[in-house]
């Protein structure tokens, strides 16, 4: 990222700070949007049985591409208005090259954040090691993940 300040997605208030954000928000905040993601999969599930008056196999490739593309929109669509429900409940922004960040890079993002959930959270470690604790979901899709303190808040912690 450049020297330049970063536009805070959200931030109303002129002035507030950003720290990088730390694993145990991160994981925090997943589990806040993994509690919607299954409500949000049960909405999607119910809009394709009830039209077809048919159950519907949970192995089928087709569905699981469907229920995997239901996350991603609703992952891609809060990123791009600058955090999740999940983020927003724990002051956590994302940051991009450009706001709003853009779709490729939302699709980016998803991929690398399955994949770094699938090997068993390395992908997620990783924020220990790195100095920007970006996970490697942030470091593929050139984001980062914020604390936004507003202004009042920033002062009385100094």
């Amino acid at each position: 990222m450049s020297a330049v300040e970063p536009v805070i997605p959200h931030s109303t208030a002129a002035g507030a700070t950003t720290r990088p954000c730390p694993l145990g928000k991160r994981l925090l905040a997943a589990l806040y949007d993994g509690l919607l993601l299954v409500g949000l999969w049960m909405i999607a599930t119910v809009a394709v049985v009830v039209p077809t008056n048919a159950g519907v196999a949970a192995d089928t490739l087709w569905f699981q591409g469907y229920l995997a593309a239901v996350a991603w929109a609703y992952f891609a669509i809060s990123w791009r208005r600058g955090c999740t429900l999940g983020m927003k409940a724990w002051h956590i922004r994302i940051l991009g090259e450009r706001q709003p960040i853009g779709w490729p890079a939302t699709l980016i993002r998803f991929v690398v954040a399955v994949a770094s959930w699938g090997s068993v959270g390395l992908g997620f470690i990783w924020a220990w090691f790195n100095a920007d604790r970006s996970t490697w979901h942030d470091l593929a899709s050139k984001t980062r993940l914020v604390i936004v303190t507003p202004p009042a808040q920033s002062r009385r912690l100094s």
